[in-house]
């Protein structure tokens, strides 16, 4: 609870002051609704002529229309063990349920839905979108506090949950370290009918090997075992390509599927990488 209260309070600060009025520019709703007609007044758009009011009152009515604002934002959680690493203090767990935190805190400050897919293998927690800050905090908590029945990841199985049970078009935040594999095409499907925004967390040890000797290291998903000699740069370097062209891969794809993927590193600014998301937004609806 302590943890709570704390991610609470930061997060609903930098929400407030930080990126509230970003976020209701670069997130639109979902088209117009009709408010009222009122009389024609010069520089009016013709189209909007109401043109059976107009004949009963003898003079041009317009119709007024306003936009619709209320949406929903979908947060799709990877659960799995991978996410328990850290080595900046943080796990990417508690990294992901802070950027969560700050999404839906976000949302909520401009009346709009929130709802989660926190999932591992299998769907672990699905909750409707709702609004609210106690709503937001269930949200929170389930990320937080959940304590996985399964250890592997199905991405796949997550983002067609989401297609599933967002029924109109969402925004969808999926936070992950995307190590999962085979979840192209649900991505692909996702996108075409969600604003998809992968939010990808990683760890500096993701990356790159330290050179420590002789290291046993632990499949957090399968419980496999291997003994790894770091102090060899032929290992380190092998593992860091390797992951370099994982990366690769990954930004190629939400590349090819025009998603505005956000990296997150554990053990730097949250903030900035998703102030740095709206700001690209922003930029292309000026242009």
């Amino acid at each position: 609870m302590k943890q709570l209260r704390r991610i609470e309070i930061r997060t609903q600060r930098l929400a407030t002051q930080e990126l509230s009025g970003s976020y209701h520019s670069v997130f639109k709703g979902q088209g117009l609704s009709f408010r009222e007609v009122r009389a024609y007044a010069p520089g009016d758009d013709p189209r909007w002529i109401d043109w059976n009011v107009s004949a009963r009152m003898n003079e041009a009515f317009v119709k007024v229309f306003v936009e619709e604002r209320e949406m929903t934002v979908m947060l799709v959680v990877d659960a799995s063990q991978s996410e328990q690493f850290g080595t900046r203090r943080s796990s990417k767990a508690q990294i992901a349920a802070e950027i969560c935190a700050l999404c839906a805190f976000s949302a909520i400050k401009n009346n709009d839905r929130v709802g989660l897919v926190l999932a591992t293998e299998a769907i672990e927690r699905l909750v409707p979108p709702l609004k609210g800050d106690k709503h937001v905090l269930r949200v929170v908590r389930e990320i937080l506090g959940h304590d996985p029945e399964y250890t592997g990841t199905n991405l796949k199985l997550a983002l067609e949950t989401l297609v599933k049970v967002a029924k109109r078009r969402s925004v969808a935040f999926v936070v992950s370290d995307f190590f999962a594999t085979g979840f192209e095409r649900a991505l692909a499907l996702a996108a075409a009918k969600h604003d998809v925004i992968p939010v990808m967390i990683v760890d500096p040890r993701d990356e790159e090997l330290p050179d420590v000797g002789l290291a046993a290291f632990e499949d957090l998903e399968t419980g496999e075992e291997i003994v790894v000699d770091t102090s060899d740069p032929a290992v380190r370097d092998h593992y860091k390509k390797a992951m370099r062209k994982l990366r690769t891969d990954r930004d190629r794809l939400f590349k090819k599927l025009a998603l505005d993927a956000v990296i997150v590193k554990v053990g730097e600014s949250y903030v900035n990488p998703i102030r740095d998301l709206f700001a690209r937004r922003a930029r292309r609806i000026r242009r």
